[in-house]
């Protein structure tokens, strides 16, 4: 069994590798061509959009992880059913449930490899590609409405509530196009913070520039609106500089851990938290995907050589592997219009593909 444990592992684990080294290499050369628009804009170089390309590499690994062990699977299996040699190892004794065993403990391997990459070194690359851009592309853009947040704290007049808006990220943390709304308990407009950039310190003290405040006092005549120009201005706020960074994050440069907190903190706030929880739970499910493909590609094992060649059944793996993505990706946009639960969502696609792996292998096992 050591032996063809040996066989199995060795050859399927460099077809996966020639798989996803040929899926990266194509997202590095479309990456760096779109990068390319941008070299000469604000001492943007070639060298700085070559890294900038790399950076993005480990985030599209996580991406491409499950569909390069199915193509990479079947294309090891295909070729050993083709030269008999998958054959001989059934008539010496490797039934299917000793070959699904094998084959799950690689496919556990290759999941908990794309859970490391997708929890800890796409999101590092992802920030550091995200400091790269606004550092020589001035600034990283959230939108057209910017990125919003809430905070609420006590002052001796009552309970306070505060939304903020950033407009931009830029280099090092800092965070630009700052407005602060403070409310009361009745939800009154008290005071508007326009600040053209800020710091936020490791003690959740926002250090803005270029203040501008206008309150509003409410007498018993006319309401009156004071406005006030500073150089700087603290403002103590109980977002912390972990959550001020997520949210101006994408998710994907978030870890499982980074998301269940954000997640927590929407909760707390009571903003909308459904996009992000869908993400939190296809960030922990997606590792399981890579369990799933090596299940859908065992069948293929079973596969008559006649019934058509190797090529024709790695192009069969290929639109199994764009047909999960597909799904995978038209399900987290349709639970977030429907507002469906966010780990069926998540765990749908994994699972009918788990179901349709099962049948066909228990299918080829009985009748084949």
């Amino acid at each position: 069994m050591k032996t063809v444990r040996r066989l199995f592992y060795a050859d399927i684990v460099s077809a996966v590798a020639f798989v996803a080294l040929a899926f990266l290499s194509l997202s590095f050369f479309i990456d760096f061509i779109d990068q390319l628009a941008d070299v000469g804009q604000g001492g943007y170089t070639v060298v700085q959009a070559t890294l900038y390309s790399l950076l993005l590499v480990p985030g599209h690994f996580y991406e491409v992880a499950p569909i390069a062990v199915l193509i990479g699977t079947i294309y090891t299996l295909s070729r050993l059913a083709q030269s008999s040699e998958y054959t001989i190892l059934r008539t010496g004794g490797l039934g299917p449930g000793r070959a699904l065993s094998l084959l799950a403990s690689l496919g556990m391997i290759f999941g908990l490899l794309t859970f490391l990459v997708g929890d800890y070194l796409a999101p590092l690359s992802e920030r550091q590609a995200s400091q790269l851009q606004a550092r020589h592309k001035g600034g990283l853009k959230l939108g057209r409405s910017g990125a919003w947040l809430k905070d609420h704290g006590s002052t001796p007049d009552g309970e306070h509530s505060y939304s903020i808006n950033v407009g931009s990220a830029g280099p090092g943390g800092r965070l630009n196009d700052i407005r602060i709304f403070e409310f009361d308990a009745d939800g009154r407009l008290l005071r508007r913070i326009a600040a053209g950039s800020a710091l936020v310190q490791p003690d959740s003290i926002w250090a803005l520039e270029a203040v501008r405040t206008t309150r509003w006092i409410v007498g018993p005549g006319p309401a009156q609106a004071v406005e006030e120009q500073l150089a700087t201005l603290e403002w103590h706020s109980g977002l912390s500089a972990a959550v001020v960074a997520a949210s101006v994050s994408p998710p994907s440069s978030m870890s499982t851990l980074e998301l269940f907190r954000y997640i927590g903190h929407l909760a707390d706030n009571e903003q909308a938290a459904q996009s992000y929880q869908i993400q939190f739970w296809k960030r922990a499910l997606y590792p399981f995907a890579c369990l799933v493909m090596v299940g859908l590609a065992l069948p293929f094992a079973y596969l008559h050589a006649r019934a058509g060649g190797v090529s024709l059944k790695v192009f069969g793996g290929i639109m199994l592997g764009i047909s999960f993505v597909l799904l995978n990706n038209v399900a987290g946009h349709l639970g977030l219009l429907r507002d469906w639960t966010p780990w069926m969502v998540a765990a749908a696609p994994s699972a009918l593909y788990l179901l349709l792996s099962f049948a066909a292998f228990s299918w080829l096992v009985r009748y084949r």
